[in-house]
């Protein structure tokens, strides 16, 4: 478990994009093989929240799960279905994006609320993020983050300016942000969980390459598997939206081996360009 504040979070997450009517079975599916901790959003253009929570009817003690979920500003939104009223106050949204999260997931807190992306501009980000902290005041939720932000100074301003801080970033991990290096080393100094995804997809280079290769084949892993315990081993939470059982249990299984200093510093090397 990785810990901020009072809220602990697995090191893996599941991941229910694009899932669609999948995915209450898949989420179930993923329950029954191990996985504790959910993300999802508010988003019914790219997930099926609602779905999320038929899976986790009868299923484990609230406090066994870690739930987390996203606020989507209207930019992000399918403009048939969005989840709140467009024509209300952007605190308003947020209010009405939270009550259709809780009664989605069938629970009366989350573990964490995820502003899905900045807005265009920072005073409207502060808006929404106010908003935010008052659900942490009110302890319907226990922390919070964001997604999809890419500008360091964007991510500074918002830390400096909160008086609840993100807890959480979560951000597609890819070389054409150079893996993020400077946000991570800003999330690893304030404490911050770094959430990845698009992981596998956006790096095949990295899951081909003769290191990631021979250094599964000598732990007897996938190249996914030795990429995602890397990402565990530096600080890292991978999320996996797989299909597969099979990949479910490969991906749960990752922290049954580690990676020495000498093999993360060759693992490094792919990252650093």
């Amino acid at each position: 478990m990785t810990s901020t504040a009072d809220v602990r979070s697995p090191r893996i997450l599941y991941g229910t994009a694009w899932k669609k009517d999948e995915t209450e079975s898949l989420v179930r599916t993923a329950l029954l093989q191990g996985f504790r901790g959910i993300d999802t959003a508010c988003q019914p253009k790219h997930y099926h929240e609602a779905g999320v929570g038929a899976a986790l009817r009868g299923t484990l003690a609230r406090t066994d799960l870690y739930l987390q979920t996203k606020f989507t500003p209207l930019s992000g939104q399918d403009p048939a279905r969005i989840p709140y009223d467009p024509k209300a106050s952007l605190a308003e949204q947020v209010r009405q994006s939270l009550a259709v999260s809780l009664r989605n997931l069938g629970t009366d807190y989350l573990d964490c609320l995820v502003l899905h992306s900045p807005l265009p501009s920072r005073r409207r980000t502060q808006e929404v993020w106010r908003t935010m902290e008052s659900m942490v005041e009110s302890r319907e939720v226990r922390q919070l983050g964001i997604s999809n932000c890419y500008r360091l100074e964007e991510l500074a301003a918002l830390f400096d300016s909160a008086r609840y801080k993100p807890a959480v970033v979560q951000n597609r991990f890819y070389a054409d942000t150079g893996y993020d290096r400077e946000i991570r080393a800003f999330c690893r100094q304030h404490g911050m969980i770094y959430q990845c995804f698009w992981t596998l997809t956006a790096n095949p280079q990295v899951l081909a390459h003769r290191t990631v290769r021979e250094l599964a084949t000598k732990h007897r892993r996938t190249p996914a598997q030795l990429l995602f315990r890397y990402l565990t081993q530096n600080d890292i939470v991978p999320l996996t939206g797989t299909r597969s059982e099979i990949h479910m249990r490969e991906d749960l299984s990752i922290f049954d081996f580690e990676l020495t200093q000498l093999e993360r510093e060759a693992m490094d090397v792919l990252f650093s360009g």
